[in-house]
């Protein structure tokens, strides 16, 4: 981290908060993800090795804690009051963003928002007591099939067939579409009758998918609490 050399508050706070990765891996660490591997599910593109020094760094001033697991297998990263304390900027960012810039395709990667949906925003609350498989088609971007697993009151992402049997498909043609209604930013019904999003499967599930997914944010302000 460089100085500004300046006495200025907001150059004090940009040494830290401005560093390339850093405000995701604050956001990822805040939004309660307490492993190496968990942070970095969540910052695609990021090296393993940036991730490192990135963290040592937090840790250097303050903003994260470092311990070693109980079981001794790697280490375990939590966030220290001064980093909870970074929620409002956080948000602030957030919210700037939602009003001055555009979500283009290059932001809306499916991967992410699939991510996002299952650390940040999940109703688990709603989810259903049997064992569901979800398969969402991203072929139309070149990519493989992914999973959504829900059982046990949660879900998991996973990149290859659980094997159990596909209960709901989910093809979306229109990345944009399909991260703007996670954000809350359109209905998932309009989504669905504009052919942004295609959902097959039993009607139950069909209707109950959309309601697991709670504003990001104000999920995020329960690791606070």
């Amino acid at each position: 981290m460089r100085s500004y050399g300046q006495f200025c508050p907001i150059a004090r706070g940009s040494e830290i908060f401005a560093e390339r990765w850093t405000p995701i891996i604050l956001r990822n660490l805040l939004l309660g993800c307490r492993t190496f591997n968990q942070i970095a599910a969540g910052a695609p593109g990021l090296s393993r090795a940036l991730l490192t020094r990135r963290l040592r760094e937090l840790q250097r001033v303050g903003l994260v804690d470092i311990q070693p697991k109980a079981d001794g297998r790697g280490s375990r990263y939590e966030p220290t009051p001064a980093a909870e304390a970074m929620w409002p900027v956080l948000h602030a960012l957030s919210d700037w963003a939602q009003e001055w810039t555009d979500l283009t395709t290059e932001h809306a990667d499916p991967d992410a928002v699939l991510w996002s949906w299952v650390q940040s925003s999940l109703r688990t609350e709603l989810l259903p007591e049997r064992r569901v498989v979800v398969r969402f088609d991203f072929h139309n971007r070149g990519r493989r099939n992914v999973w959504l697993l829900v059982e046990r009151g949660g879900a998991e992402i996973c990149r290859f067939d659980p094997g159990f049997g596909d209960d709901v498909t989910v093809r979306i043609d229109d990345p944009i579409a399909f991260a703007r209604w996670h954000l809350g930013s359109i209905a998932w019904a309009d989504a669905v009758r504009s052919g942004a999003i295609t959902i097959e499967g039993p009607r139950d599930l069909r209707r109950a998918l959309p309601t697991w997914n709670g504003a990001p944010e104000a999920h995020a302000a329960g690791h606070r609490t």
